[in-house]
């Protein structure tokens, strides 16, 4: 595949999903208790385990929807700024976030020309990461505070919160019908 037209941007304030269920995937992240998110960020391995082994993982159902691949290297990179951001919040005083332009950087990093096996294990060591972070998480570290550059404002519960639901949002997409619609990724 040649170099896939930049998407339009998605400016959208994806923080709703911490007060009511998402619509599209299911998931009511702000009812989700942190400690469950790393069996959440297993399961979701699991279901990309088996469609990166299909024969398709490298086609896009459509010009402007992401592959299972290039879905795939967005968590794997999502897992990264999430355990970069909670890593943050955990060592700082209310962090200001790097902005993250998750277009951008499949543009950068040309996801379209990924393979499915490499991406898989980076996918696992980058999850693997996050999850040791939250699993060491201490009673008294729930409610330190980190913000995005836009103002939006999280809690170490808020923000793993968010990161499951962007993981199980990406799980849904790929393991959806196969004519499912062309729809822009939710930003990390």
């Amino acid at each position: 595949m040649t170099e896939p037209a930049a998407p339009e941007p998605d400016d959208k304030d994806w923080t709703w999903t911490l007060r009511r269920p998402c619509p599209d995937c299911g998931f009511d992240a702000g009812a989700s208790p942190p400690a469950a998110v790393p069996r959440i960020v297993d399961d979701v391995l699991l279901r990309f385990a088996a469609r990166l082994a299909d024969p398709d993982a490298t086609t896009r159902p459509a010009p402007q929807v992401w592959s299972t691949t290039e879905y795939a290297c967005h968590l794997r990179d999502v897992c990264e700024v999430f355990d970069g951001r909670l890593r943050a919040m955990l060592s700082e005083s209310d962090p200001l976030f790097d902005n993250w332009d998750q277009d951008a950087t499949a543009l950068q990093r040309r996801y379209w020309q990924e393979r499915p096996v490499p991406v898989a294990a980076e996918l696992d060591a980058a999850a693997a990461r996050i999850q040791e972070t939250i699993t060491g998480i201490s009673d008294e570290q729930w409610p330190r505070s980190g913000r995005r550059s836009n103002g939006s404002v999280f809690t170490v519960r808020t923000l793993i919160q968010y990161f499951a639901h962007d993981l199980v949002h990406h799980a849904h997409d790929v393991t959806a019908a196969p004519s499912r619609p062309a729809a822009a990724p939710p930003p990390g």
